[in-house]
């Protein structure tokens, strides 16, 4: 039977108290074999044809890079800004054929933990904050970053640093979770704050694909692509997960009691219009 880590109970801890990398903190505790993962190495919500089920489950997570991908020239110096578990950066070596390929992550774990798909993908790893990139400016032909930018503690800055380290015209293409309102009303709030507290998430992560959208221009960048599609995102992965964890009996009850709250939390803002996902788009100028 499962027991609890330490990294685990720091992250228990760390829901009353923020340390300087919350991000750092909530993946370590998750692990590598992170309990509820649709496959191994994955930890995005994936990109869903279907309502979501047990059959298109290893096939979404690779879609949600496919999409993001698909704003991207094949060729040049790819930076996929949090990496997560190196999954993607097989496909986006599969997929984009670079140049060279750099992974960076503010989880050294995660680099450690990922490292055997990180040299399947030829990639570099860099450990570091994606607010300041240990990267040349100019250097890079595209940036790519697939559900991390709500974990980083400016996207503002992020998109400020992507543009710097952009050459003319390079791309930026990202997935990210947003909202489509703020919460309004007391359980609206305890639930949105119970996802922030979990996932170590500061209010300024909270944002609309409109704002996010105007960050981006405000950092430089011009035609900026907006497409929300929390419908073929977060629907279906929450209908999987909300089976998985019913149906697990081998994790901790404690485990299981907290991913199906986090799951009925989101489900809850989901349904109330508040929370959504968005893909996007644009180019340096």
């Amino acid at each position: 039977m499962p027991t609890w880590t330490r990294a685990q109970l720091r992250h228990v801890r760390r829901l009353f108290r923020y340390d300087r990398q919350p991000a750092a903190t909530v993946y370590e505790s998750l692990g590598s074999d992170v309990f509820g993962a649709f496959e191994p190495g994955w930890l995005n919500l994936g990109y869903w044809d279907g309502p979501g089920d047990e059959r298109e489950s290893a096939l979404a997570p690779r879609r949600m890079v496919e999409q993001v991908c698909a704003y991207v020239p094949p060729g040049g110096r790819v930076l996929d800004v949090g990496n997560g578990l190196g999954a993607q950066d097989v496909v986006i070596r599969e997929l984009l054929r670079p140049d060279r390929l750099i992974a960076v992550n503010v989880s050294h774990f995660q680099l450690r933990e990922g490292l055997s798909r990180l040299a399947r993908a030829r990639a570099d790893p860099v450990t570091a904050d994606a607010t300041r990139l240990p990267i040349a400016s100019g250097s890079m032909s595209a940036v790519i970053s697939i559900e991390a930018a709500f974990h980083f503690s400016s996207r503002a800055a992020f998109f400020a640093e992507a543009h710097r380290v952009l050459r003319p015209d390079g791309r930026i293409a990202l997935s990210d979770i947003v909202v489509r309102r703020r919460p309004r009303g007391l359980f609206e709030v305890l639930a949105g704050v119970w996802t922030l507290r979990f996932w170590g998430l500061r209010r300024a992560s909270v944002a609309t694909a409109d704002e996010v959208a105007e960050q981006l221009t405000a950092a430089g960048f011009a035609d900026v692509d907006a497409r929300r599609c929390g419908e073929v995102v977060i629907d279906p992965a929450l209908r999987l997960l909300s089976r998985r964890f019913a149906a697990n009996s081998a994790a901790p009850r404690l485990h299981r009691w907290g991913a199906r709250a986090m799951v009925a939390q989101w489900g809850y803002l989901r349904r109330r219009g508040v929370l959504d996902y968005v893909l996007l788009s644009a180019r340096a100028s």
